[in-house]
């Protein structure tokens, strides 16, 4: 092994160093996903004789095909680190040791296909059911309500048309129908803002009860979407900005990386 070490410095070595470097991190990130499609991992280090003092330029990540926590889909997530410091010997064990938190610019794009199955995880249904909501207190009498079958429709400029039905103790199913604008709070929340009631897709029979219900779903997932609750292993994401592109919305910001799973 030492023989190994003593010679990076010469031609090749070094390019063994970074491939073992970007083996292991790619290794590491692949645990911060239930499901990865690809993760690849390029390393920049120039003279690449730094790289045995632990010192690295920079250092990305780009993978496609993911899922979060079993149930939430990403199409893609890239990010790029300033320059980064880490316990050479780390790496002989398999692991990559951060000597200091690093950040790195972030990108993330979710599939509108993607965000409808989310909808139907069982962290998200949980929070649109059963609730016992004051604005519907009059109209529930005090019954908690459910919502059910969320799905929306991206569309440009930010807004989003969203389907929904909620289950009422007495009436029974009402279905609501609306549009909104995303917007980003505190560069981890996901806002849902300017909520429009969309009177043509519901009965005229139910449309004033819809039209409440529509409300109170805005509030209910205006105040459900942070990113805390998604935080992966040693990794704090922040996002600067969101867009939707046709059936994509992109968030663009950054990451606080304090760790690598499965180092220190």
């Amino acid at each position: 092994m030492l023989g190994g070490l003593t010679g990076f410095t010469n031609s090749g070595g070094s390019d063994w160093g970074e491939r073992m470097l970007n083996t292991v991190a790619s290794q590491s990130i692949r645990h911060l996903f239930s499901k990865s499609e690809s993760v690849e991992v390029s390393v920049r280090c120039s003279p690449s004789s730094k790289l045995l003092q632990g010192s690295i330029d920079s250092f990305k990540m780009s993978g496609r095909g993911l899922v979060i926590r079993k149930d939430f889909p990403v199409e893609e997530m890239s990010f790029e680190t300033d320059a980064v410091s880490i316990d050479f010997s780390s790496i002989l064990s398999g692991k990559i040791t951060l000597k200091q938190p690093t950040q790195a610019i972030a990108l993330v794009t979710l599939s509108e296909e993607g965000i409808n199955q989310a909808f139907n995880a069982e962290l998200v249904r949980k929070r649109l059911q059963n609730l016992s909501l004051d604005s519907l207190s009059d109209l529930t009498e005090g019954e908690p309500i459910s919502f059910t079958e969320v799905h929306l429709q991206l569309e440009s400029g930010n807004r989003i048309r969203l389907f929904a039905k909620a289950e009422l103790p007495k009436e029974g199913t009402v279905p609501i129908s609306m549009t909104m604008t995303l917007a980003v709070e505190r560069r981890r929340r996901i806002a849902f803002k300017d909520p429009q009631f969309y009177a043509d897709a519901v009965p005229e029979s139910l449309r004033e009860i819809s039209q409440t219900l529509s409300k109170a779903l805005a509030e209910v997932l205006d105040n459900m979407v942070d990113l805390d609750r998604f935080d992966l292993d040693g990794v704090t994401m922040r996002i600067n900005r969101l867009e939707t592109q046709g059936k994509k919305l992109i968030f663009s910001g950054y990451a606080q990386i304090e760790r690598f799973p499965g180092g220190q």
